[in-house]
């Protein structure tokens, strides 16, 4: 498996691990205080660290950091929309559609010195 394909892999996995450590207490915790809420998010955010780590250790050698940071960016609201839909119970908008579009022009600057090689 080639280290693009792997790093993708592993932030995805580590996304949705923060996706929950940053935002599921709103919804499960709401009723606890706010320390048991971030004392619960630190034990999450350990997996998402045990994968992020090494994806962007991974990709390093492939990309550069503002590729990664670009490609992290994209997973996130990737991982994010479908938690916030469907776990969460938000409404989705238009500005989910132009935020990503944003973000696809974000890559493709980002990228397109590899896209065109």
């Amino acid at each position: 498996m080639n280290h693009t394909l792997i790093t993708i892999l592993l932030l995805v996995c580590s996304n949705v691990f923060m996706t929950f450590a940053w935002y599921a207490h709103l919804k499960n915790l709401a009723d606890k205080p706010w320390i048991i809420a971030a004392l619960v998010s630190w034990g999450i955010a350990l997996f998402e660290y045990l994968l992020q780590v090494p994806a962007n250790r991974i990709g390093h050698e492939v990309m550069n950091v503002a590729q990664l940071k670009i490609l992290q960016e994209v997973i996130t609201l990737s991982v994010f929309v479908p938690f916030a839909i469907f776990y969460m119970k938000e409404k989705i908008t238009l500005d989910f559609l132009w935020a990503g579009l944003c973000l696809l022009g974000a890559v493709f600057f980002m990228f397109r010195q590899k896209l065109f090689a």
